[in-house]
């Protein structure tokens, strides 16, 4: 062999040695340096939800103080899909190309993760879905999966609770004509979305096990909406009138918009007893000036900071400190 092809393969082996040992004290921490920034992609089904727009600010908070903290700079890109799942797909393939460290999920349709989960598997970016929960065949495809939320059914047992509470203290506080029986309007979200159907089930059932004598006059999808829930009370009011004694929500916007229609139509705030989930800031505002009867909260600051903290572990390569599915704790609001 000629001495130019000796020093030529002696200088490959010497280069290919000292990236191995370079890579080596990467892994076991000798040379890896700091990461000074995380960029975060959130991906929202829809900007404008009550309970969506809490969570964010909460997060965004979270961010702040954690940058205070550490020191570590934060973007928190923030997309609106408006309510279309194809749109969200698009968003979570920008986030991507755009070099996000992790990918934070509210999903449009429960039902459809699949699609981002196949680009984020490809890219290896790890996703906190929230709020809006996976089907558990997606939450199983990949161990960089994670799930932030509220346990719908204890949701709705709380707020059955508030009800059989009252009722068992003093029965006339629901049945206001005292025929016996609890005659109720259900406000409901969305069609067939998990928690919507939920919270209807066991908010009812829990009526019913607590010994509440109800009658369901009559009930609507609102979407969650406070604009649709009002239009929908409206109409229950110009129809049935005093036969109404309660309504129960599947959300506090949809509570405040049936609080809404009570107000135009002047009937006194407190008469027809009004029950959500959520404990919006604007639906705790609506309980203590008696306009509803009581809702369900989970706190937003340990939701928000744990999609923000397995986010960060996610990204900084942490052992991640929750298990697969985190459900943020419930308590009721109520007198």
């Amino acid at each position: 062999m000629k001495k130019g092809n000796v020093l030529i393969l002696a200088i490959a082996a010497t280069a290919l040695l000292g990236g191995s040992a370079w890579l080596y004290a990467k892994k076991t921490g000798g040379h890896e340096e700091k990461k000074t920034s995380l960029r975060i992609g959130v991906l929202l089904y829809r900007g404008d939800d009550t309970f969506i727009g809490t969570l964010r600010n909460s997060m965004e908070q979270a961010a702040k103080e954690y940058e205070k903290e550490t020191g570590v700079r934060v973007t928190l890109d923030v997309r609106d899909a408006k309510r279309n799942q194809l749109t969200q797909n698009s968003q979570a393939e920008r986030m991507i190309d755009l070099g996000c460290d992790v990918l934070c999920v509210n999903m449009v349709d429960r039902s459809a993760a699949s699609g981002v989960i196949d680009q984020a598997m490809e890219s290896d970016i790890p996703i906190v879905f929230f709020n809006r929960e996976p089907v558990a065949e997606d939450m199983n495809r990949w161990e960089k999966l994670y799930y932030v939320g509220t346990d719908a059914r204890e949701s709705a047992v709380l707020e059955g609770q508030i009800l059989v509470d009252a009722y068992r203290k003093n029965p006339s506080t629901l049945d206001r004509n005292g025929d016996g029986v609890v005659s109720y309007v259900l406000l409901e979200g969305e069609t067939n979305h998990q928690d919507s159907l939920i919270r209807t089930e066991w908010s009812i059932e829990t009526l019913k096990d607590g010994g509440v004598p109800i009658e369901k006059i009559t009930g609507g999808i609102a979407n969650w909406e406070r604009n649709q829930a009002s239009a929908l009370m409206e109409q229950w009011l110009s129809d049935y009138g005093n036969k109404i004694e309660l309504v129960l929500c599947n959300n506090d916007d949809m509570a405040l918009g049936a609080s809404d229609a009570i107000e135009r139509a002047g009937i006194v705030a407190g008469t027809i007893k009004l029950v959500g989930i959520d404990g919006t800031p604007a639906g705790q505002e609506a309980f203590r000036e008696g306009k509803l009867f009581g809702t369900v909260e989970s706190s937003k600051d340990i939701y928000a900071k744990r999609i923000f903290d397995t986010a960060e572990e996610l990204a900084m390569g942490k052992e991640v400190t929750q298990e697969k599915y985190f459900w943020c704790p419930q308590h009721i609001i109520a007198n």
